[in-house]
């Protein structure tokens, strides 16, 4: 599992076999090495023999071993074309694991129900994303996410740099809330499970990681008529922090500023505050009272 700077699909295939020393520095990789952080890992989703399991990012597969004893299925998705050659080559023998060549911010995520191996088991996601793109990956498996639980309970233990997971986790009033936490709670339940320190990869990278466990859900915990306005009214609130509220919005939605404070007035919500104050049911009035912002 390998929390990387870039996973981009893009970089040039490589021969089968041990990835070159020039790749592995292209790609940022940091492969796990503390088996007790991968047992923790697997623990908080304990996969089943009736469980899909997706791993992003298996890398030298510290993971995926752990997993295979215990998924009824699995699919891991790694970019490396070297790295996917070798674990196809481990788990030749292992007619239940998938190692694909994959993109994991572009992968069909929604598809994924219809991959399980008894239709009464759940969607695991196990991964180590890259730090430049973990943000990406997660918000695609967080737009998927709804969809997939409306069919089959979906569970994810995602290892991020420690500031991004915090952020994603954070509560209304904390220095960390913004716009990746509201977005990602209107989607799942979300905690904090672990920190990770450097010295659990090889080689360690220089910031702390931490392990988030989501549970997606089937509709967001506040209703939303319109999702994308929704999502618009959110980035422009967080789009100036430092900012009351209703200059935020006034320069991120490009309206009069009278106009926003006569908007958030009548909705209960005083001009005054900032973003970082407002609960997701004060937003979704907020995007409700701002039709087509």
């Amino acid at each position: 599992m390998t929390p990387r700077r870039n996973a981009r699909a893009t970089v040039r295939p490589a021969r089968a076999g041990r990835p070159t020393r020039g790749r592995r520095r292209a790609l940022g990789q940091h492969f796990l090495r503390d088996e007790g952080i991968a047992r923790r890992i697997v623990e908080l989703l304990r996969p089943g023999l009736s469980d899909l399991v997706v791993e992003i990012g298996p890398g030298e597969g510290a993971l995926t071993g752990h997993l295979a004893a215990s998924a009824g299925r699995l699919v891991a998705l790694e970019v490396d074309p070297g790295l996917a050659a070798r674990l196809r080559e481990r788990f030749a023998g292992t007619p239940h694991v998938e190692i694909l060549e994959a993109d994991a911010i572009r992968h069909d995520y929604a598809a994924l129900p219809g991959l399980r191996p008894d239709p009464a088991g759940r969607v695991l996601v196990v991964g180590n994303l890259p730090y430049s793109v973990g943000t990406a990956i997660l918000a695609s498996l967080l737009t998927a996410g709804p969809a997939i639980a409306r069919v089959a309970p979906m569970e994810m233990a995602l290892m991020l740099q420690r500031e991004v997971a915090e952020r994603v986790a954070a509560a209304p009033g904390s220095r960390t809330y913004g716009s990746l936490s509201v977005l990602s709670q209107m989607a799942a339940e979300v905690r904090v499970a672990f920190s990770v320190s450097p010295g659990a990869f090889r080689p360690p990278p220089q910031v702390d990681s931490a392990v988030i466990h989501l549970r997606a859900l089937p509709a967001p915990p506040v209703a939303v008529a319109d999702p994308g306005g929704f999502r618009t009214v959110v980035l422009a609130a967080f789009s100036q922090r430092r900012k009351t509220l209703a200059n935020a919005l006034a320069s991120g939605l490009r309206l009069p500023v009278g106009r926003l404070k006569d908007v958030l007035a009548a909705t209960g919500i005083d001009p005054a505050r900032r973003a970082e104050t407002l609960s997701l049911a004060e937003f979704a009035r907020l995007a409700e009272a701002l039709p087509g912002a």
